[in-house]
């Protein structure tokens, strides 16, 4: 670009990371501004799979697709398909040297994208509380401790319940009717190994009608479970969430029926439950150009979870850095980037609706088994 532009990106995930490690790169500043107080301040959540088609691509064009290889579990790529009964249906094992789809802890792939910038590039306990496009195309950040700044392009990178967006669009995060409680277990391999051994390296899926339990095997011997279901927002109402053993009882009362070694996943976990509605963006989401703005993954996208959220993020974040890059002005840049990622967008909503539905079919459909793209 002829002249040097202020970027920001508001949030620190995968997609944001992205995108300021494809910026310095190539030498153009990037200021990230992250709500959280410090990178350790809370838990990253479980694990993630990291295509070879979105993904992957985002971290190649970082510079950082051998680092990620050499991290993540090609392993986890092994998925078993049950019944209530505990009955295996279908066993899929990756092929000796399959990277088409290896896990990684989101916590190492944020450690690993971190590490890449410029010291100092990050500035945490950075919470934005406005964002106001000014008359000249630029834009002021406003954030919750009185401090404001002005950058030429602000990208959002803020996830579900963007700031950024607010800037944009009016559309707002909408209840999918479907509900995720989690669930984990430490050191599964010594003190559960029977737990350890239906899981596998990957993971394990049982589903009977509206019903799914899903375990998906982290590092170092963690697993995580997802009690998923359809429901209410308040589908616990007159159950405190925080009486563990009160959402124990009134879960395996919802599973009746399943194999007692599934509902072992639920009776000895670690800690609490923690509940997680899905919520998705309208599909399509678009919005009309403001300049000096641009969203990425989840903010621009919100999909349910479906293995494709964090990949498209990577994408999105790579592509619009190098469209910073190669286009003479930002508004080019955004506008190039914009046209490929809103239809993008579209057919991967498709899919993982489609995912939703087959992981939490409604409980009028007669359909007993798993669709073809599950292997």
């Amino acid at each position: 670009m002829s002249t040097t532009p202020r970027i920001a990106v508001v949030g620190g995930g995968p997609g944001g990371l992205v995108c300021a490690r494809v910026l310095q790169r190539h030498g153009v500043p990037v200021t990230v501004f992250e709500r959280e107080v410090t990178p350790d301040s809370r838990s990253q959540g479980g694990t993630l799979d990291i295509r070879d088609d979105t993904g992957q691509v985002g971290l190649r064009t970082a510079g950082l697709l051998d680092q990620f290889l050499a991290l993540s579990r090609p392993e986890g790529q092994e998925l078993r398909l049950m019944d209530r009964s505990a009955t295996l249906l279908r066993h899929r094992r990756p092929e000796p040297g399959d990277t088409g789809a290896p896990e990684i802890d989101r916590g190492q792939l944020r450690t690993l994208l971190l590490d890449s910038l410029t010291p100092g590039t990050v500035r945490w306990d950075h919470a934005v509380e406005k964002v106001v496009p000014l008359p000249d195309g630029t834009v002021r950040l406003e954030f919750t401790s009185g401090a404001a700044e002005e950058f030429d392009l602000v990208v959002g990178a803020d996830g579900a319940w963007s700031r950024v967006r607010r800037a944009l669009s009016d559309a707002q995060p909408a209840y999918s009717g479907v509900m995720f409680v989690e669930a984990h277990f430490d050191d599964v391999d010594r003190r559960f190994p029977a737990i350890a051994e239906r899981v596998g390296q990957g993971m394990m899926w049982a589903k009977a009608g509206g019903l799914s339990l899903v375990a998906q095997r982290n590092a170092d011997s963690h697993i995580r479970v997802y009690i998923a279901f359809r429901g209410p927002l308040d589908w616990h109402e007159g159950i405190d969430l925080a009486d563990t053993e009160a959402v124990r009882a009134h879960l395996l009362g919802m599973y009746e029926g399943f194999d007692e070694s599934l509902l072992d996943l639920m009776r000895d976990n670690d800690g609490a439950f923690t509940d997680w509605p899905v919520f998705a963006l309208p599909v399509p989401h678009t919005w009309n150009r403001v300049p000096g703005l641009t969203l990425l993954g989840d903010a621009a996208h919100l999909m349910p979870p479906a293995g494709i959220g964090a990949n498209l993020a990577m994408l999105d974040g790579a592509e619009l850095a190098q469209a910073i890059v190669d286009q003479p002005g930002i508004d080019d840049a955004v506008a190039a980037y914009e046209k490929v990622m809103l239809p993008r967008a579209v057919d991967q909503a498709a899919e993982s609706a489609a995912i939703l539905a087959a992981l939490i079919p409604d409980t009028r459909s007669t359909e007993p088994g798993f669709p073809d793209f599950f292997g």
